[in-house]
């Protein structure tokens, strides 16, 4: 299969479909769950690694999920051969995160889908669907070379 050849959405769902992870996903234990024009869900399994020094998540994790969550939300509108990078991450943490292997999802959806620029929205969920974090983004888009 030549990825360059994969619009992001195909990209996305060829990923999904091998229930595989890479780089930051694999090493976490991430898992994209949904993908769909300018959508991704990842789910993550917390544990007592992700702990900061107070015993509770450590805010990178959420961080992680929800650009990862837009990122790829992003990358499912872009043409084959076309790739992203984050501009900026703004997270807003709403309540602390148990480390009991109960289930994380982030949702990221896009907002605006520009020629250069696109921006999304993130939402993370504990297992009992209270919202642990918000979060927006922009990525810049990158043109085939």
């Amino acid at each position: 299969m030549d990825l360059a050849t994969l619009s992001g959405l195909e990209l996305m769902q060829a990923f999904q479909q091998s229930n595989a992870s890479a780089g930051i996903g694999a090493f976490l234990g991430m898992r994209l769950e949904e993908v769909s024009d300018g959508r991704a869900v990842f789910v993550l399994p917390t544990r007592p690694e992700f702990s900061n020094p107070l015993g509770t998540l450590h805010g990178g994790l959420p961080a992680t999920l929800l650009d990862s969550a837009m990122g790829c939300a992003v990358h499912a509108t872009l043409p084959a051969g076309t790739g992203y990078t984050t501009v900026d991450l703004n997270v807003t943490f709403l309540r602390p995160g148990a480390l009991d292997g109960s289930e994380l999802r982030a949702e990221g959806v896009v907002v605006h889908r520009g020629r250069r620029l696109s921006t999304a929205t993130g939402t993370l969920w504990n297992a009992d669907g209270k919202v642990l974090a918000t979060a927006t983004t922009s990525c810049l888009v990158l043109p085939p070379t």
